[in-house]
């Protein structure tokens, strides 16, 4: 299945981006590269946000984001109620995050994951359908904080 995907990284990820980018395309996604292009500084929030930006628009029905750990920009995307971004680093993280939380972007850290391991969770990623059932009640309450009793 094909399907439209989201990068974008910070200056410390901008290489493993680019190699995701023409891996993803190669294998006939619709993907768009949200930058940054080189290694000169920039802020992960401003790329974590035009992420969840794209996810919100439905420009991209998943995202990839990345940085030096992925942390970063994990927590930037999560502040667009549209995005459920979870930050793996191997592929059962990133299965069960599609699994039981229908995230819609995960988070890599270019400093933690080679490119073989960044290919393996995207794929499982991709590959992994929501469950839904139990888990959806838990989802609708991510986007609806007023809904927990908390």
């Amino acid at each position: 299945m094909q399907h439209r995907i989201a990068l974008a990284s910070d200056h410390a990820a901008y290489e493993l981006k680019a190699d995701l980018v023409d891996w993803l395309r190669g294998l006939g996604h619709d993907v768009f590269d949200l930058g940054t292009n080189g290694p000169e500084s920039v802020d992960y929030p401003d790329y974590g946000y035009r992420l969840g930006k794209a996810i919100e628009r439905g420009d991209a029905t998943f995202g990839v984001a990345l940085c030096g750990s992925g942390i970063g920009i994990s927590i930037a995307v999560n502040r667009n109620p549209a995005a459920r971004c979870a930050l793996v680093s191997e592929p059962l993280s990133a299965s069960l995050a599609r699994q039981h939380n229908d995230a819609n972007v995960i988070a890599l850290g270019a400093r933690l994951v080679g490119i073989e391991m960044a290919k393996a969770c995207i794929t499982s990623f991709l590959e992994t359908a929501f469950l839904g059932d139990r888990h959806q009640r838990r989802v609708e309450k991510l986007g609806n904080p007023e809904r927990s009793p908390a």
